[in-house]
């Protein structure tokens, strides 16, 4: 059987075992070792143990559960909390404030975490009653939660651009840095629509009415500014010695999971029942990743023994004829689809075995070096688009999930649209402006 007939039909296998409902890591983790030991026989087997002690012995690995335990340690203890009213005593007075805080919000949030879910679930808890109250429209306030909380993968420590640099072999490090301007430029977009939109019409963000702001004084602002103030320490005692090379990524991620538990303990907040649920948390889903991982390696093994990527550069280049860019146009597009129906990391374990290799191929206009640093952040502003995308967007039904009735699927979808267009203007503008992404890595020397 020629392999690319094998290719097919492992990939065809795969996406059959979805849809009956296996979880991801099964799926790719079986349909990989079967693949290897019908093709190698029993030397195949043992591709499976050589991508476990890949994974064991990848040192940043170690940051993934410091990242997921921070954030369940200031969501359990209110440390979010004190944000968002900080944010609210002081946009509050500006049509469509509260909306803008609730994107800075996830902004701080996303530094705290790098996970979409964490954002979401902060957002709907804390900020979703709060602008409904204060008559804020409905659709205006699901898009702003869905779309902020997607900064969770871009802005680093993301968790996805973790999953990547283990399957692109690229620095973790470089790709943090590298979705930094990005992240910030999204923000910087979602924010100036909602201040445009809201000014035009402010019955979509009523700003806080005279009589409120006369009652809060300046001595609980003031208040309010040190307690919303704290996570942004914690954030400069983590990244700042990182940043500068002091420390190394896992020490750096030590650092920030000290601080943040320092924080809750000054506060008197934290407590034997946070600790045992940020805990549990953290292992349930760095398991996860990791088994993920595992399976990926895999999968991506047996993808290299058969030799798929060159038989994709082939198809496209030397039979269809496309230009590189018309290519990275058609793999992003691909992730959009898929995104409809799949998760980041599904699409991600999936794909990357034929897509990583194949950009680094692509003469692009870039070194080698930072072709797929820069894909990196491509792929992942594509996941956030595909969080978003009907109809089976991931954030979409968090949203549904979260909301209270009068939020309907149908409100829940309009809700998203512009926000969808604004991501994928800044997609097209990080394409046409590869810098925006790979000055910062380019400029800062990190460990």
């Amino acid at each position: 059987m020629p392999y690319e007939m094998i290719a097919g039909l492992m990939f065809s296998t795969m996406l059959l075992m979805m849809i009956t409902g296996q979880r991801v890591f099964g799926v790719i983790g079986f349909v990989g070792v079967v693949a290897a030991v019908a093709l190698w026989g029993a030397g195949g087997q043992a591709m499976g143990f050589s991508a476990s002690m890949k994974l064991m012995k990848w040192y940043p690995m170690l940051t993934l559960p410091m990242f997921v335990f921070m954030g369940y340690v200031m969501s359990e203890t209110r440390l979010a909390q004190d944000l968002y009213r900080m944010f609210h005593v002081w946009f509050g007075p500006v049509p469509g404030g509260l909306a803008i805080g609730t994107i800075l919000l996830m902004v701080l949030i996303s530094a705290m975490n790098g996970l979409s879910v964490a954002g979401m679930a902060i957002g709907s808890t804390i900020a979703l009653p709060e602008l409904l109250r204060r008559g804020y429209d409905k659709q205006m306030v699901s898009g702003v939660i869905q779309a902020g909380s997607s900064l969770g993968i871009l802005i680093p420590p993301s968790v996805v651009l973790v999953l990547y640099a283990m399957i692109a072999r690229a620095p973790v490090s470089q790709l943090w840095l590298a979705g930094i301007i990005p992240g910030l430029v999204m923000a910087a977009v979602f924010i100036l629509y909602i201040a445009i939109r809201c000014s035009l019409n402010p019955s979509l963000g009523p700003a806080l009415s005279v009589q409120e702001r006369a009652q809060i004084t300046w001595g609980e602002r003031l208040r309010l500014l040190r307690a919303g103030l704290l996570p942004l320490i914690i954030f400069a005692a983590m990244m700042g010695p990182f940043v500068y090379g002091i420390t190394s990524l896992v020490e750096a991620s030590v650092i920030g999971v000290i601080a943040t538990v320092a924080a809750a303990v000054l506060k008197g907040r934290f407590t034997r029942d946070v600790f045992e649920t940020a805990t549990r948390n953290t292992l349930g889903i760095s398991c996860m990743f990791m088994w993920i991982i595992l399976a990926a390696l895999s999968f991506g093994a047996v993808f290299d023994g058969l030799g798929a990527v060159k038989a994709i550069e082939g198809l496209f280049v030397d039979q269809l004829h496309l230009n590189p860019w018309t290519i990275l146009i058609l793999m992003q597009l691909s992730f959009l689809v898929m995104g409809m129906f799949l998760d980041d990391t599904a699409m991600l374990v999936i794909v990357a075995p034929l897509y990583v290799p194949l950009v680094a191929r692509l003469d692009l206009g870039l070194p080698p070096d930072q072709v797929l640093i820069w894909y990196g952040v491509l792929y992942t502003i594509t996941c956030q688009i595909a969080y978003l995308t009907p109809p089976f967007g991931y954030n979409l039904f968090l949203m549904r999930a979260f909301a209270p009735p009068e939020i309907t699927m149908a409100d829940i979808y309009r809700s998203v649209t512009p926000f969808v267009i604004l991501m994928a203007a800044t997609l097209v503008l990080v394409m046409v402006f590869p810098q925006l992404a790979l000055w910062l890595p380019s400029t800062m020397q990190v460990k």
